[in-house]
């Protein structure tokens, strides 16, 4: 570990953290440099606890301590920053402590994933961030063995998506499925049944099987998919389902935000009713 404190916005030390507020610009940047934001010390010490590695880490004077005992003997720079110079570079207000610009891993194959797997979370097609991040946070409280995400899904290691996760998103282990049916190769259908995973679509149809009667014989293998705001699922997710799932609602409500019904169904899956 190597402390540098910094006095200037514009020094090229910082570029990782430079206009953290232009969402345009961290697609750019993140993926293509491999790189993701870790936002306060929880966060970064459930990330470094999973076998991440920060490429350096900034903080301001008052939380190098705590920046200096997660970093340990890492070979990672710290750089020390007044709160006036880390707001300049990043484009808000950092009082979460510190930030760290991280190593991506590579994702792991969905095979993988599964193999101990009972419960999954499979998000398609989910847009914001905000969401994402509240998804994991429900799977890792409420006991999903891991989170799938589709191909056009927003990132979960968005600066965003880890922060409202309160780092939960390094301890659900995840991956990018592909396409349901795709022109080539295995599909994520082919995938989760040839894990022995029976798939579950929460969707409002009239044919669908309430959520508690689901859970008092759930299979033994599960994957639960939960669909994008607005549209819910695709139709080639519900096709590529065995069964449909819904919540039943009441005061005139058709649905729950995403996040909030994965989360009930987590729950569902965990507590099913007495037979």
């Amino acid at each position: 570990m190597q402390i540098e404190r910094i006095d200037d916005p514009a020094h090229p030390s910082l570029s990782d953290y430079r206009d953290l507020t232009d969402v345009a610009l961290r697609r750019v940047l993140e993926p293509a440099e491999g790189l993701y934001m870790a936002e306060s010390a929880k966060v970064l010490g459930r990330a470094i606890a999973a076998g991440h590695r920060p490429r350096s880490v900034m903080t301001a004077e008052k939380w190098l301590d705590d920046a200096t005992a997660l970093v340990g003997d890492l070979d990672v720079p710290v750089f020390v920053v007044p709160d006036a110079v880390a707001e300049q570079v990043t484009g808000y207000t950092v009082h979460r402590g510190l930030l760290a610009a991280m190593r991506r891993p590579a994702l792991p194959a969905v095979a993988d994933v599964l193999r101990d797997a009972r419960t999954v979370l499979v998000l398609e097609d989910i847009v914001d961030h905000t969401n994402v991040g509240a998804a994991f946070r429900g799977a890792a409280g409420l006991g999903a063995d891991a989170v799938l995400v589709t191909p056009r899904c927003a990132d979960p290691l968005y600066r965003r998506s880890v922060r409202v996760s309160m780092g939960t998103v390094f301890q659900v282990p995840w991956t990018r499925l592909p396409d349901w049916f795709p022109s080539e190769g295995e599909g994520a259908r082919d995938l989760l049944h040839a894990s022995g995973f029976r798939i579950a679509a929460m969707a409002l149809d009239d044919d669908a099987i309430p959520l508690d009667a689901y859970a008092a014989d759930r299979p033994e293998r599960v994957a639960f998919a939960m669909g994008s705001e607005g549209p819910g699922l695709s139709r080639r997710a519900l096709a590529a389902a065995d069964d449909t799932v819904m919540i039943a609602m009441a005061g005139g409500v058709d649905s729950l935000n995403v996040a909030s019904a994965s989360a009930v169904a987590l729950w569902a899956l965990r507590h099913p009713p007495a037979r």
